[in-house]
C-alpha cells in the first residue's frame, strides 16, 4: 500500500474549503487500500439518531436501514467496545475482547447480518477530546490488513477529517470549548480529589491527611455535590475531563 497516499491526504484536507472536497478526497483514498464503506460521525451514543450523527458516509444500500430497524447500536460491538478503547481497533478485535459480554448472541447476529451486506471485516478509529469521545471514523468491507505505519496515519486521517468537516460546518468550536466547571473546591477538597483520582479509599485518605474517615466522607459528599457527579467513579471523571487533577 501506498503511505504517501495518506500523508498527502492529511495536507489535502486541510487545504480543502469545501466540505464536498474532504469528502471526494478521502473517497479516492478509501478506494485505493480497497475499503468500499465507511462513515465519519459525530457523538456515537445510543440514543442518538444516527443518520443525524453522520458527517460523511458510504454504506451498503440495504444497511443503515438494516442497523436502524434491528436497533443494533445497542448491541453493536463497535460500538459498546468504545467505550473501553483509546486506540484504533478492528471490528473483529472488538468480538474478540467481548467474548463474554451477555449481548453475545446478539452481537454475532448483527456482525452476520454486516457480512451478508458486504462488510466483512474493517477498522473504528476513536476521536477524543476533553469532552471524552467526540466521534468516529469507520472503514470497512472486505478483510484488509494494515501495518501499524498505516494504522496511525490512518488514525491521522480520521481526526483531520473529523475536525474539518466540523470547522467548515461552523459545528466545532462547541466541541473544542470544554464546559468550564463553575464549582469552587476549596483546598482540602482539592487535596481529597487528588488522593482519589490516584485510587485511594477513604481509609488511606484519612491515613494520609490525618483526619477521619467521617470527615473525608464529608469531603466527598461536598466535591460530588459541586461536580453534579452521581458517584466516585463519576467525580474522577469529571476531574480528568476538566483539568482539577494532573
Amino acid at each position: 500500500m501506498n503511505i504517501h497516499s495518506l500523508i498527502q491526504l492529511l495536507v489535502i484536507i486541510e487545504e480543502c474549503k469545501h466540505a464536498d472536497n474532504v469528502v471526494t478526497e478521502l473517497e479516492v483514498v478509501l478506494r485505493s487500500y480497497k475499503f468500499d464503506f465507511y462513515g465519519v460521525l459525530k457523538h456515537p451514543r445510543p440514543a442518538g439518531d444516527l443518520l443525524s450523527l453522520m458527517l460523511a458516509g458510504h454504506w451498503p444500500d440495504k444497511w443503515p436501514l438494516t442497523y436502524v430497524s434491528k436497533k443494533y447500536v445497542l448491541s453493536d460491538p463497535t460500538v459498546r467496545y468504545l467505550g473501553q478503547a483509546q486506540r484504533p481497533f478492528r471490528w473483529s478485535d472488538a468480538m474478540s475482547a467481548l467474548k463474554n459480554d451477555p449481548m453475545r448472541r446478539r452481537m454475532e447476529q448483527m456482525m452476520d447480518d454486516a457480512r451478508a451486506n458486504g462488510l466483512v471485516d474493517g477498522y473504528i478509529f476513536p476521536i477524543h477530546g476533553r469532552n471524552g469521545l467526540l466521534g468516529t471514523m469507520t472503514i470497512g468491507g472486505n478483510a484488509i490488513d494494515l501495518s501499524p505505519v498505516e494504522l496511525s496515519l490512518f488514525d491521522a486521517v480520521a481526526k483531520k477529517t473529523f475536525w474539518k468537516l466540523l470547522e467548515l460546518r461552523d459545528e466545532a468550536q462547541p466541541l473544542e470549548d470544554a464546559p468550564a466547571v463553575q464549582a469552587k473546591l476549596t483546598r482540602r477538597e482539592i487535596e481529597v480529589l487528588n488522593h482519589l483520582s490516584e485510587g485511594m479509599t477513604s481509609m488511606d485518605i484519612s491515613r494520609r491527611l490525618k483526619i477521619s474517615n467521617h470527615t473525608v466522607d464529608w469531603y466527598m459528599n461536598s466535591i460530588q455535590d459541586k461536580l453534579n457527579a452521581r458517584n466516585r467513579q463519576h467525580i474522577v471523571a469529571i476531574a480528568f475531563r476538566n483539568g482539577l487533577v494532573p
